[in-house]
């Protein structure tokens, strides 16, 4: 615990540093300053504050069900939200369902005391892979019950290895923890940890929360009239590089791109690409000038989620790198989703690849195999996608399930 202390002074000074070049840790140290000041100006001290605590934006979107239900049920309560990525924070700081946005304090002891000393907090509510030992051993030693949410465990993390066994007394301060998985539940009883409830994934019910509300996009509608189309979110270049040369060969599908990186090189280097297709951005098209085109490259953010719902097919990136983004937000729709190898991390896409309403692919090869087949033939199709839908709908229903233990061990 006193090496993993020292090493995060360590860490907060090299993200002081990194911040004299860095715009990205730039921004996580101007956030940091404000957050006492934050907290200082906006904490009712008379109101009883349930913290939530999530390193970014896919972690919050985790987090968001259990919040707007505790928000909608237990109106008793004040929401205190922190992010560790500006990411999270930038996108999330006006999120309306918290009373306090801010971001979360370096867990160094000094900080830990200052930062809780300022909020009367009853619960603590850590999503998916945070464990903070300092704050966890602090919020314990005064009473306050900590809850982690969608945690997901592998036998591979360093949690479960011979040196992380600061974290392990960690995990055993947590008054539940509610996981995703069978897996998961069996790891935590190696180390003694068990007070674990299995519920799945929150985001099922996030996305077909999204699903319910999703906006009109009139533009898009027109776009796609009654074409077949293919949805391609959160993509990279290498995914890029097997989807384009495949699609420029069928020119009766309409394609939709939304990269995961919408900086102007990045546009540039996708529009070069598609070189014989007729191409528009979104930012660009119009009721009228949409109809004579057959690629949409979204280069803003916000619509994705809502777009996947005018899909036949959707890829989703991220596979060939960092990992898969959101398979579940176009599995809502009842489309089937195409991904990359880096998937194993995921538990959505194993379940959805297992019912058949996720495939994986390695290579070009691999995509036109599945594409072929999906465009050959109707029925094989339809039936990957009712997969894929009916997964996200079985998966319901977690959110309120937390909810309700929680207050159940409180009433207990």
């Amino acid at each position: 615990m006193l090496l993993y202390s020292i090493g995060i002074i360590f860490y907060a000074l090299a993200v002081y540093l990194a911040s004299l070049f860095n715009g990205k840790a730039r921004s996580l140290i101007k956030g940091h300053r404000q957050i006492y000041d934050t907290l200082k100006a906006k904490v009712d001290p008379n109101a009883r504050y349930l913290w939530f605590h999530a390193a970014s934006l896919g972690e919050f979107e985790q987090g968001r069900p259990i919040i707007e239900a505790l928000r909608r049920d237990h109106p008793e309560y004040k929401i205190l939200l922190t992010f560790f990525s500006p990411s999270g924070y930038d996108v999330r700081k006006d999120y309306a369902g918290a009373d306090i946005v801010c971001y979360i304090p370096f867990d160094i002891k000094l900080c830990v005391a200052r930062f809780l000393n300022l909020v009367p907090i009853e619960r603590a509510f850590f999503i998916k892979y945070e464990f903070w030992p300092n704050f966890i051993r602090a919020l314990k030693r005064r009473g306050i019950k900590i809850y982690s949410i969608s945690s997901i465990f592998r036998p591979s993390q360093y949690i479960f290895k011979w040196y992380g066994a600061y974290m392990r007394r960690s995990l055993r301060r947590f008054d539940h923890l509610y996981v995703q998985d069978q897996d998961s539940r069996l790891l935590l009883h190696g180390i003694g940890v068990d007070c674990v409830t299995i519920v799945g994934d929150t985001r099922a019910d996030r996305v077909l929360q999204i699903a319910a509300d999703a906006a009109d996009l009139p533009v898009i509608e027109t776009f796609v009239g009654q074409s077949n189309v293919f949805i391609a979110g959160s993509s990279w270049p290498a995914d890029e590089e097997l989807f384009i040369p495949l699609f420029m060969q069928k020119p009766d599908w309409k394609l939709i791109i939304a990269p995961h990186v919408i900086a102007e090189s990045h546009l540039q280097e996708i529009e070069g690409r598609l070189k014989g297709r007729k191409v528009m951005r979104f930012s660009c098209a119009t009721m009228q000038n949409v109809k004579d085109v057959d690629t949409l490259i979204i280069d803003c953010f916000g619509l994705l989620s809502s777009i996947y719902r005018y899909g036949h097919i959707s890829y989703i990136g991220g596979g060939f790198g960092v990992g898969i983004h959101n398979t579940l937000e176009a599995a809502v729709y009842g489309i089937p989703v195409i991904f990359g190898p880096n998937n194993q991390r995921f538990r959505e896409a194993q379940q959805l690849m297992l019912l058949g309403g996720g495939f994986q692919i390695t290579d070009a090869h691999s995509l036109q195999r599945i594409v072929d087949k999906f465009v050959s033939d109707p029925q094989y199709l339809k039936a990957a996608g009712d997969a894929a839908g009916k997964y996200v709908r079985d998966s319901q229903g977690t959110s309120e399930h937390i909810v309700n233990d929680v207050f159940d061990q409180i009433k207990r």
